[in-house]
């Protein structure tokens, strides 16, 4: 509430300072309202310096907040397109932008507007808003985590991009790459579903960086760290670095599923197809010799010959082998040649 002196306390006093005479009691006396006024006078100036001390503490702490909120992502800021970097760039289709889906984006946030911020963080980790004007970041550059299209919708609109900062934590991660790779994985994740190869690219992607920078991970430590299931490791790995091989040789990787994309890596790598067995051709000539039996078997080139009770010597043994081979040479010379 504003305080204020009386006018008829103030023009009292006025007036009895402005007549004086000569009797010291009667002078003590007209000097006693000047003196009130004067303590009201003093009384209220200290006032008001103290609500404008106050008030500037108010603004100043009201600032120090929005600088914290800002560094927290809690406040969004107007960032021109031109502002922001990509230095990972997308982990769609190369021909994204000439899909149906983006330009239906186009045209909504060129009638209503970017609906939702994208997410940046800035090129020098050292930064901090101006402490007098925290939301004036004109010059000051970015680093691009999520929002691809919405920025490059923003910049073929000529509009400025509503964006807040990621939290400090993921700005001060030990692997920034990762940090940065997940954010855009996971967003893409919840926004809008991946195809299969996008899917198994961005999850690849992130595995090499991991294992590029010396963190030892096994599959099922990363899988649950980034929340997809342990079975998929292996085959994003496998897409991710036969990448350009699939490209080139399937045009239509982007629509493939993903027992497509297993049957193209199998294919890529000239794994074998299973032949299917055929089943093996059995001859057979059967012999009355006497009272016994002589059974001659041919199976996958291989002659068998059996024969019960007869009792051999070793010199009858090698005459009946001479005998089969004497007919296998006649056989094959009069086979037609190779």
């Amino acid at each position: 509430m504003k305080r204020t002196i009386p006018r008829s306390l103030v023009s009292k006093a006025l007036n009895q300072t402005a007549e004086p005479n000569g009797n010291d009691d009667e002078a003590k006396a007209d000097a006693a309202p000047a003196s009130a006024a004067a303590a009201f006078k003093g009384a209220g100036s200290a006032w008001k310096a103290g609500a404008l001390a106050q008030s500037q503490a108010a603004v100043e702490q009201g600032r120090a907040q929005l600088v914290d909120d800002i560094l927290n992502g809690r406040h969004e800021l107007q960032v021109a397109p031109e502002q922001v970097e990509d230095p990972i760039g997308s982990d769609r289709r190369d021909d994204w932008m000439a899909q149906d889906a983006f330009q239906t984006l186009l045209k909504s946030i060129e009638i209503n507007g970017q609906d939702t911020p994208i997410l940046v963080w800035p090129e020098d980790p050292n930064w901090k808003p101006d402490p007098l004007n925290p939301t004036d970041v004109s010059g000051v550059r970015f680093i691009m985590l999520t929002g691809r299209r919405r920025h490059a919708a923003a910049k073929s609109l000529g509009l400025k991009l509503r964006a807040i900062l990621a939290p400090p934590d993921k700005r001060d991660a030990e692997n920034t790459q990762f940090e940065m790779l997940f954010l855009r994985f996971r967003e893409n994740e919840e926004r809008e579903n991946l195809s299969a190869f996008e899917r198994l690219l961005a999850i690849g992607e992130m595995y090499e960086t991991l294992h590029a920078s010396g963190e030892k991970t096994t599959a099922v430590a990363f899988a649950s760290r980034i929340g997809v299931h342990e079975s998929i490791v292996s085959r994003a790995r496998a897409v991710f670095a036969a990448r350009d091989q699939i490209l080139n040789a399937f045009k239509n990787a982007y629509e493939m599923s993903f027992q497509d994309l297993q049957k193209a890596m199998a294919s890529l790598e000239g794994k074998p197809r299973k032949q299917v067995k055929k089943s093996a051709q059995k001859l057979t000539a059967k012999r009355k010799v006497g009272g016994r039996n002589l059974s001659l078997t041919s199976e996958n080139g291989t002659l068998s010959i059996k024969a019960a009770s007869v009792p051999l010597s070793q010199d009858k043994l090698e005459e009946l082998s001479d005998l089969i081979a004497d007919f296998l040479v006649k056989s094959k010379e009069g086979s037609p040649a190779d």
